[in-house]
């Protein structure tokens, strides 16, 4: 039952630290469209794929105390902050993970903007489509974001990189 919990504080030990929910959820999605066994449901939502599980998960781990969230007031908006606690790494001890080794992939992932992480989680939300039709609809469902073709480009090329 606590498998998926432990599948997190693993991925939080490696991160160390998380920046924004929006980019927590991002690359938690990217990684699971990496073949990283993360098993959060995603729906596409006003900021791309979300998962309300894994928003619930991160909510049960900080009331655990296996996690810290700070709040930060950024004058117009709040963003949280994630890290590992040590009673975190204690719970993490107890499992015997069966994940392959992905810290490369959390490492290149924690270098990008949670805008660019935004633009490649959907795009690999219609990954099952010709990449002419994905990028048709990143422009359709993320006309606000108004992305470049540059940032497409540079999006193409990174989850090419990341698989």
């Amino acid at each position: 039952m606590l498998g998926n919990h432990a599948k997190l504080m693993q991925f939080f030990s490696m991160a160390e630290n998380v920046t924004g929910r929006k980019k927590l959820q991002k690359m938690i999605y990217i990684l699971q469209k990496c073949n990283i066994p993360f098993e959060e449901k995603y729906q596409f939502h006003f900021y791309g794929p979300y998962s309300e599980e894994l928003t619930l998960r991160v909510e049960e781990l900080c009331n655990l105390g296996f996690l810290n969230e700070v709040k930060e007031d950024r004058s117009n908006y709040y963003q949280y902050n994630y890290t590992i606690t040590s009673d975190g790494k204690d719970f993490l001890q107890q499992f015997a993970l069966d994940m392959p080794e992905y810290g490369d992939k959390v490492e290149k992932l924690k270098t990008k903007s949670s805008r660019f992480l935004e633009l490649v989680a959907t795009m690999l939300y219609f990954d099952d489509l010709p990449i002419e039709e994905t990028i048709e609809k990143v422009h359709t469902v993320k006309p606000k974001q108004n992305y470049s073709d540059e940032e497409i480009e540079e999006a193409i090329h990174f989850i090419n990189e990341l698989k």
